[in-house]
């Protein structure tokens, strides 16, 4: 199926880093860093990618483990931890994962759940974290909310990151999304150009994913084995209202 294969091309996963450390940073790593950093017990990060969130956590002695189905992205996050912390790290999705450990909070951040396209995959993601927590532990995931203005028009040809990956050599990420309203589907085109041995180097990526609303999210959780504790309208904690950005979903293993 769709949600099995996505991989991230080796030029994505080479950037990734500067990108979203620019793009992201302020935004979301205190709420997730907070919560992973707080368990006392094992926890799991689903989509751990390069390690924007695993690194931290494992410096600060979490009993971290991390996933990713990725394996351009996996191999740029072992390549930043010791050689003997590698067990902890599996190439995989979380549709299919299996671990002999249980965990006391599982993590999905920066929208991994968009990626799942199919809705029995959808809730067999939602069941096999179910059955890798132990009783009592909780789930946390967040994506964004859909824009009715963006939903409407897509966006087009939109710069949204540019700088130097090395001194001299600059990168720019040109973004466009078409809607496609009626499947939920986000088509989306992400253009790298860089400096590269004195050449301008252009690479396309084509990739979809799914937009959800709250009560579509709210029916999902409650079909699953999971329990849905609250949904927070921002990474301050703050309750869903009108101007959120996105929804971070709570939930737990009764």
């Amino acid at each position: 199926m769709r949600t099995r294969h996505f991989e991230y091309p080796d030029y994505v996963a080479r950037f990734y880093d500067l990108i979203y450390h620019q793009m992201r940073d302020g935004i979301d790593n205190s709420f997730f860093l907070s919560r992973i950093t707080a368990v006392k017990g094992k926890v799991l990060d689903v989509g751990a990618g390069t390690g924007r969130f695993f690194t931290e956590g494992l410096q600060q002695g979490v009993d971290l483990y991390g996933i990713d189905i990725s394996a351009s992205m996996i191999e740029k996050l072992l390549s930043k931890i010791p050689a003997h912390e590698h067990y902890r790290i599996k190439i995989g999705d979380a549709v299919t994962m299996k671990w002999n450990i249980k965990f006391k909070l599982i993590v999905a951040p920066f929208r991994v759940f968009a990626h799942i396209l199919d809705i029995q995959d959808q809730l067999a993601l939602l069941n096999n974290i179910y059955d890798h927590l132990e009783p009592g532990g909780e789930f946390i995931f967040d994506l964004f909310i859909p824009e009715p203005v963006l939903l409407a028009n897509g966006i087009n040809n939109l710069t949204d990151f540019t700088g130097e990956y090395e001194p001299g050599k600059k990168i720019s990420r040109t973004v466009s999304s078409k809607p496609d309203i009626v499947n939920q589907l986000l088509d989306v085109t992400m253009k790298f150009v860089w400096d590269e041995n004195g050449k301008q180097i252009e690479k396309e990526w084509h990739l979809q994913m799914r937009f959800y609303f709250r009560y579509e999210l709210e029916h999902l959780i409650s079909r699953s084995k999971l329990k849905l504790k609250t949904i927070y309208g921002d990474y301050a904690g703050n309750p869903l209202q009108s101007g959120s950005k996105d929804f971070i979903l709570h939930c737990y293993k009764p």
